[in-house]
């Protein structure tokens, strides 16, 4: 197909890119594109962020591997423990491998073989967290009851699924399979399908259920992290998982992965109980761009990308009234999105039922011109530390473009 991961493909073909620096890319044409992608995430701090290249030239002239402890990956664990309130950590090198051994070490920890996940959410490519992701609602069952639906090419194991805001659905799972559940996993907000906040009180009553069945609570917080906050969305919330995992956003673009949460948990990875290895964990480079993410990741900075952000999806909000379009904008941190349905989504159900046919026409709208947004159509844009009000006007005077011609 012509890329190096099969969601980088869309017809007639994809758009090629050659460099990129600060909030804007350059394609093999030479033309400049605003980037409201930010590799979902990992671009928090702009391309070329000059902290993240600082200290990645310092890791260059020091070495790119060592394979053994050292101070400078302790330094990193530090940082991200400190930051995000947990006690121990392990690194990966994807969200995937962060998912994966969060869901391993839970198993290992309980002794349980079975995991809740939510229907729709999406975790990466290990078997068990595929299942569901994004499944065909002609095989998914009834939506107050879903079928786990099996990915071809997996062997997930016993994984249930549930609707996201929920609760009634998880204690009914809970009260009938506690006995062989390990562990929930989940997005704190999900974020694979446009902006999905949870009800108020929702992960608190999550939290309830796992804490009364003896279960783990696992929030992902790949997409999220440092998007939702200085010290993420579990915070933020004010809801504490039992673990955690990161990727994205903590690495400034390079390579980086995490998981760790509560030391009796953490635990079962140092007596072994569950083995955990990775030749390029915790390698210098990236532990160059945790420091300096964790230098330019301030609190003021990515409150002032907020209210970049904010001003944007208000601005949005008064163009689909001034419209009538049907659509409504969605925030989170950073992030933002325009979902092309009335009413609010709450979970996989809602999400299918939006318009994607006006949503992939937006898309192709802003491709089109200038505008690059992830290609899922069920993305969000991101304002990183590199956006200014320059790029917001972009986005707005973009959406107003075709809100207008919508209804010429």
């Amino acid at each position: 197909m012509g890329v190096p991961s099969s969601f980088q493909h869309w017809d007639p073909y994809p758009i090629s890119i050659v460099s990129a620096k600060g909030a804007w890319m350059t394609d093999v044409d030479g033309r400049e594109l605003l980037d409201l992608s930010m590799g979902f995430g990992a671009m928090l701090a702009g391309h070329l962020n000059p902290e993240v290249v600082r200290e990645t030239k310092m890791a260059l002239e020091q070495g790119t591997l060592f394979v053994t402890p050292s101070p400078i990956s302790r330094n990193g664990a530090e940082l991200l423990c400190k930051r995000f309130a947990i006690d121990q950590i392990r690194f990966a090198n994807s969200g995937t491998e962060a998912t994966m051994y969060a869901v391993r070490l839970a198993k290992a920890f309980t002794g349980k073989p079975a995991i809740v996940k939510m229907e729709g959410g999406y975790h990466g490519s290990y078997d068990p967290l595929t299942v569901s992701a994004k499944p065909a609602l002609s095989e998914a069952g009834p939506a107050e009851d879903p079928h786990p639906v099996i990915t071809p090419g997996t062997n997930p194991g016993v994984v249930f699924v549930v609707p996201f805001n929920n609760i009634d659905a998880l204690e009914r799972r809970f009260a009938s399979d506690a006995a062989s559940i390990a562990c929930v996993i989940m997005e704190p907000v999900l974020e694979n399908l446009g902006i999905v906040l949870p009800d108020e009180g929702y992960l608190a009553a999550v939290r309830e259920i796992c804490d009364r069945y003896g279960a783990l609570l696992i929030f992902d917080e790949v997409k999220t992290g440092l998007t939702a906050g200085a010290q993420g969305a579990a915070q933020r919330i004010g809801v504490k998982p039992d673990l955690i995992c990161l990727a994205k956003s903590i690495g400034g673009g390079l390579p980086l992965a995490a998981f760790g949460g509560r030391k009796d948990i953490m635990d079962a990875v140092a007596d072994n109980r569950m083995a955990h290895f990775g030749t390029f964990n915790g390698n210098p480079l990236a532990m160059a761009g945790v420091r300096a993410m964790d230098r330019v990741c301030t609190p003021e900075a990515l409150g002032e990308a907020e209210r970049l952000n904010l001003q944007a999806l208000n601005r949005i909000s008064e163009i689909i009234d001034e419209y009538e379009l049907p659509a409504h904008t969605v925030g989170f941190g950073v992030k933002g999105c325009v979902t092309w349905s009335e009413n609010p989504v709450r979970n996989y159900r809602d999400y299918k039922a939006t318009d994607f046919e006006i949503a992939e026409l937006a898309w192709l709208w802003s491709l089109n011109r200038g505008i690059i947004t992830p290609p899922g159509l069920d993305e969000q844009w991101l304002i990183s530390l590199a956006h200014t009000q320059a790029e917001i006007d972009l986005l707005v005077e973009d959406f107003d473009q075709i809100a207008k011609a919508l209804r010429s």
